[in-house]
């Protein structure tokens, strides 16, 4: 009976090493492992497999991005002091809707775990900062304000932490501010959008848009899989709408 018990805790003690390594890439010695790690040994119970893991997506860069996301998220998500049920049902619709019923119950699942854990926001964001290409940066930020709007309206303490995400992944002042206008409406939230201001000549206009359709288009983040890549589209579609009304607004052809 003791030996069966001895052996059983030594192949989950011995599991997790090998399970950093194959389910986060290159996260497996950093913050994000640790806490994907642990996460999933919780509600696992150690008896993981690489079948288990599949829901992170195909290939390593996959994975890595959606490991990120479910951390960030609940880092988001517990920005305000409370996680509600509202951001809950926000997170599952999307994995429901980009992801299919019975991965988006395992991300939530894993989800819930991370929540019960304490996020270090300066470690984990440099982490994604230093090894992830910048278009899909950009879609972690817009993804979170997704979250933090999902119960109407974004919070100030729910900004500050997508700020802080933000600049330790190294996302330029611009283009977080062309983000955040697709959620928090102000006056002149077009020109935001595309990242310039109101007094740009149109020619600047137009180079401006060039720029940002050129660093948000879905092909840029395609790598990750076609339920990212569409995600992303609405994104894009921010853009070219905001750059429909300033052409409407200036009569520009």
């Amino acid at each position: 009976m003791n030996n069966n018990a001895d052996n059983q805790s030594n192949r989950r003690s011995g599991c997790m090493p090998s399970l950093l390594g194959f389910i986060v890439g290159f996260y497996a010695l950093g913050p994000i492992g640790a806490i994907l790690g642990a996460a999933l040994g919780s509600y696992l119970g150690g008896g993981y497999t690489r079948k288990d893991t599949e829901f992170l997506g195909d290939t390593p860069r996959q994975k890595d991005f959606s490991s990120s996301l479910l951390v960030l998220s609940a880092a988001v998500m517990k920005a305000d002091g409370v996680v509600k049920k509202s951001e809950l049902d926000y997170v599952k619709n999307f994995f429901l809707s980009n992801f299919g019923q019975e991965q988006a119950e395992k991300y939530i699942l894993t989800l819930r775990e991370i929540l019960k854990q304490e996020i270090n926001i300066a470690e984990v964001s440099q982490q994604i900062g230093r090894y992830m290409d910048y278009s899909s940066r950009l879609q972690l930020i817009h993804y979170l304000f997704g979250i933090a709007s999902a119960d109407g309206q974004v919070h100030e303490s729910e900004t500050d932490v997508i700020v802080t995400i933000s600049r330790y992944m190294g996302v330029n002042t611009s283009d977080f501010e062309s983000i955040k206008a697709m959620f928090v409406k102000q006056v002149d939230d077009a020109y935001t959008i595309l990242g310039i201001d109101a007094s740009a000549t149109d020619d600047e206009v137009k180079k401006a848009y060039r720029e940002m359709a050129k660093k948000n288009h879905p092909d840029k983040v395609a790598y990750l899989g076609e339920d990212v890549r569409k995600a992303a589209e609405k994104k894009f579609q921010e853009i070219n709408d905001a750059y429909d009304r300033i052409k409407k607004q200036r009569g520009m052809v």
